[in-house]
């Protein structure tokens, strides 16, 4: 089995950017949707598990932000990058303090990389534990038998259902550019899942 972390440290070492996803119109449709849960939401801060490349970071409403990501070589570039934008922080999830919390959390093509069941759990936890109000998701949400690649679908919502009480969905955004395998670099099996805290949280 591909090891998540490892795959995502040897591309930026490679000197790859983080996809097609962050990109092009798939990068300004994620952007558009993100910004506007910021605006109609009044969020403070906003704290995000899987920066990559800082590329989309780049397209979105500046706010004390934090970026997670797992290769140590992309946050160093993404910590000079940024130098000068005081309202960002860039951390190894390994360094994120427990009580550290922001008004929303975004995970966006993130979960169907992460192709072992520990860190899917463990990246769904933290998503959800270091969120005050709310939590956006950009992802595919169906099962599919793994085939031994760096993508592992999965139907997220199931674990949500059992593991964060309370939370709810609230708003659901199909992606206006779906998956054809003729159009990989323009298309995305990814959709946007927006939750709310439990009302005593919130």
């Amino acid at each position: 089995m591909i090891n998540s972390a490892n795959y995502w440290e040897k591309r930026y070492k490679r000197g790859k950017n983080s996809g097609s996803g962050s990109y092009g119109r798939l990068a300004r449709f994620k952007a558009e949707v993100i910004n506007r849960v910021i605006a109609e939401t009044k969020a403070t801060s906003l704290m995000d598990f899987g920066c990559g490349d800082g590329h989309q970071l780049s397209l979105m409403t500046p706010l004390p932000y934090v970026g997670l990501d797992v290769s140590r070589t992309m946050l160093a570039t993404l910590r000079e990058r940024f130098a000068g934008q005081p309202l960002f922080r860039f951390l190894h999830p390994d360094d994120l303090p427990g009580d550290l919390r922001c008004d929303i959390t975004v995970s966006a093509d993130v979960i169907y990389h992460l192709v072992e069941d520990a860190v899917f759990e463990a990246h769904m936890e933290d998503l959800f534990g270091h969120a005050r109000r709310f939590v956006v998701i950009y992802s595919s949400n169906h099962e599919e038998p793994y085939d031994g690649s760096h993508i592992r679908h999965r139907r997220f919502t199931d674990f949500v259902a059992a593991r964060m009480p309370g939370w709810r969905r609230v708003l659901h955004i199909p992606n206006p550019y779906p998956w054809n395998p003729d159009e990989r670099a323009e298309t995305s099996f990814s959709d946007f899942h927006i939750f709310a805290a439990p009302a005593s949280d919130g």
